[in-house]
């Protein structure tokens, strides 16, 4: 018996450092809803507790999280720590891990304008069109205001590498 078959995206966490700002950005910049408040989480023998000692290892100590979702349903974890880092460039691709998440947003320039109002930046000078004369399909790179690479595009992701996109 063969149990391989595409699982569901569930949920990514997303290091900032200033969860209540981040909190804003994505609910009202990107629409995302909040599903729990900001929080704090103890190393301590509870079961979160416990539970994040077995990831983190012992002397995390604590930290703040709080729980978006997306319109299709994605769960964000927002993740506040004590001793966290804000690198003056959070874009090694090179490296092994997740370089950037991608959001969809039929209207890529407005969105673009709305998270540099918000604090954010371009990675990018303008939208790139993956069939220039032929089919509306665009993205853009950019950065959320805490320095988290984040990608729009105008259509679904079937609907673009579809046609091979390059």
């Amino acid at each position: 018996m063969n149990n391989v078959y595409p699982r569901n995206f569930s949920h990514i966490g997303i290091s900032v450092p200033d969860l209540e700002r981040a909190v804003s950005f994505y609910t009202q910049v990107l629409g995302w809803y909040q599903i729990k408040a900001p929080t704090e989480v103890l190393e301590d023998d509870s079961p979160i507790g416990e539970m994040c000692t077995d990831v983190f290892g012992a002397g995390w100590g604590s930290f703040r999280i709080a729980h978006l979702s997306t319109g299709d349903r994605i769960g964000v974890e927002l993740f506040q720590f004590k001793n966290q880092e804000n690198p003056a460039n959070n874009f090694e691709y090179w490296k092994t891990g997740v370089f950037h998440f991608c959001v969809q947003d039929p209207n890529v320039e407005a969105l673009a304008d709305r998270i540099m109002a918000a604090g954010g930046k371009k990675r990018m000078p303008k939208p790139r069109y993956y069939y220039p004369g032929k089919k509306p399909y665009c993205m853009i790179y950019m950065e959320d205001p805490f320095g988290n690479i984040l990608e729009i595009y105008s259509h679904s992701y079937e609907l673009i590498y579809s046609e091979g996109a390059y």
